[in-house]
């Protein structure tokens, strides 16, 4: 009970920075540079204001590694709330955090998505994705204007804080996942915890396959 309190608490509390703590929401801006990424406009992009937009995206898919398959076994399926996470990043996201139940079995078969998700090549295919967008940002960032934006710009502002979030809410989902798989690696976990976003990366790619109910079986019947 306590850490759905919180987590509800995070998303009304990021909702009320946003709308009365943060800087200005200057909203030609905004739709300025979200038409130019619409488009392909790239060029006109700070690097980093870039990467920071693609970032939010990577951290889409980290959870959805873990969360499509969380969803199964749970009351309400994540894919609403992955949509949702689409058009407002962690918003969309912390509502399932919270209203989700603590679950550390899976069972029933793998259809071709959670195979995908679940997967090796998957967290392999997002952490090289990163590790080019990370790239990216740090060869031809301007990092004083991105200062400048993230000190007066809402949409910047809000987007930067996000990423935080994504990082310091990934632990809460990991136990569970890593308990479904009896894969219990403290040191794993304290990587997901205190190295931001590489750590969950890594965890991704370092993973055992899960298996499915009938695989399971056949497995606890060989031994």
């Amino acid at each position: 009970m306590a850490r759905k309190m919180t987590l509800w608490l995070v998303w009304v509390g990021f909702i009320a920075y946003v709308l009365f703590f943060a800087p200005p929401l200057h909203l030609d801006q905004t739709l300025t540079l979200l038409k130019n990424i619409l488009t392909f406009q790239l060029t006109e992009i700070n690097p980093i204001i870039l990467s920071l937009f693609s970032l939010v995206g990577i951290w889409i898919f980290i959870y959805s590694g873990v969360l499509f398959i969380d969803g199964r076994i749970q009351k309400i399926p994540f894919w609403p709330f992955a949509i949702a996470s689409l058009g407002s990043g962690v918003l969309g996201l912390l509502p399932y955090l919270a209203t989700r139940q603590s679950n550390q079995e899976f069972s029933g078969q793998k259809n071709a998505l959670l195979h995908f998700l679940d997967s090796r090549l998957y967290g392999i295919m997002l952490t090289l994705s990163t590790l080019i967008i990370l790239g990216y940002s740090l060869a031809f960032g301007n990092w004083g204007d991105f200062v400048e934006q993230f000190l007066g710009d809402r949409f910047i502002n809000g987007m930067s804080l996000a990423l935080v979030l994504f990082y310091l809410l990934f632990p809460t989902v990991v136990g569970d996942d890593m308990a479904r798989r009896h894969w219990y690696q403290p040191q794993v976990f304290l990587a997901v915890v205190f190295v931001p976003l590489l750590g969950s990366l890594a965890y991704l790619c370092l993973r055992p396959p899960l298996f499915s109910s009938t695989n399971r079986e056949k497995i606890l019947m060989a031994n």
